[in-house]
């Protein structure tokens, strides 16, 4: 096996590892320091967005405004940002605080097979038995989550459950409306304005400066992390994978990150998390994994 495919391999797990330790510590915000979710996506968004945008300022300056030249493109770059970049991360962390970052991780990754229902209508074909299994293990999956095998009641609330099933939603936008823009520009300008564009949005809302909560140095520390290493450092290793080892294989090992998730929120929290999570989880992963494997349409651009 060539170092550079094992290298592109272990960027790829790290940005996994690192996306689902981020979402735990956005429930450690949530759940223990007060800290507002408007807040905190709105901030994340513009710290990295800036952050994204200069390095692109470094590295190729006469690239950065290019996809305002073109009005088609400047339009579907500002629904992106409204609607795919915003979307996905407020809904995902708005479902982190109305449950936990493993529910709220794996409910998401119910996205790709909406993702496959969208190639299947758009090729007007109905979805082949594979695909059909693939939607059967992902809707089991989700019911033994919310519900642990009772038809009577929920396991999670109900606002966990909506905001998780619109995060895979939104996840699934998000994965396919840019893939014009990303054929013609880079992906971290086209990250990096979807990011500035929501957070700005976000801002009319609930304005940077007003922030809430207790800030002690875990808070502080919790919150570096997630514009450290739950955006920049992993977006920029998962991007360096994809190119090393291509969007299957690097989807594939991203399916660490629900794991990732659960283990630090029961270890760090106290997550609860039973046998009937877990099994959630894997009928869900094993969906994500089946389907990366069939390497056809792209399972999901996870760029959190």
């Amino acid at each position: 096996m060539k170092p550079d495919y094992l290298k592109g391999c272990g960027l790829a797990f790290g940005a996994a590892l690192l996306w689902g330790v981020s979402g735990t510590a956005g429930q450690f915000l949530f759940a223990h320091r007060g800290v507002n979710t408007e807040w905190l996506v709105a901030v994340r968004m513009l710290m990295a967005g800036v952050l994204m945008l200069g390095f692109v300022a470094l590295r190729a300056p006469r690239d950065l405004f290019t996809v305002w030249t073109r009005q088609a493109d400047a339009l579907r770059m500002a629904v992106f940002g409204l609607f795919g970049m915003l979307a996905v991360q407020y809904t995902y962390f708005a479902a982190i605080n109305a449950s936990n970052a493993a529910t709220a991780t794996v409910l998401q990754y119910t996205g790709p097979v909406l993702i496959v229902g969208w190639f299947a209508w758009q090729k007007k074909r109905w979805p082949t038995p594979f695909e059909l299994l693939c939607v059967v293990m992902a809707v089991a999956g989700t019911f033994f989550m919310v519900t642990h095998g009772s038809l009577n009641s929920l396991s999670v609330s109900k606002m966990a459950l909506v905001w998780g099933l619109t995060s895979a939603v939104a996840l699934a936008f998000y994965s396919i409306q840019p893939l014009t823009l990303m054929s013609r520009y880079s992906p971290p300008i086209v990250i990096g304005w979807g990011m500035l564009i929501g957070g700005l949005a976000l801002s009319v809302i609930h304005p940077p400066w007003a922030m809430a909560g207790t800030w002690d140095v875990p808070a502080i520390g919790a919150f570096a992390f997630v514009i450290v290493f739950g955006t920049l450092i992993p977006f920029y290793a998962y991007l360096t994978a994809v190119r090393i080892v291509g969007p299957e294989t690097s989807s594939l090992l991203a399916c660490a990150e629900p794991l990732a998730a659960a283990l630090i929120g029961i270890i760090w929290l106290g997550t609860r998390f039973g046998l009937y999570d877990w099994l959630g989880t894997a009928l869900i992963l094993a969906t994500v994994i089946s389907l990366s494997l069939r390497k056809q349409e792209p399972v999901a651009l996870k760029i959190e």
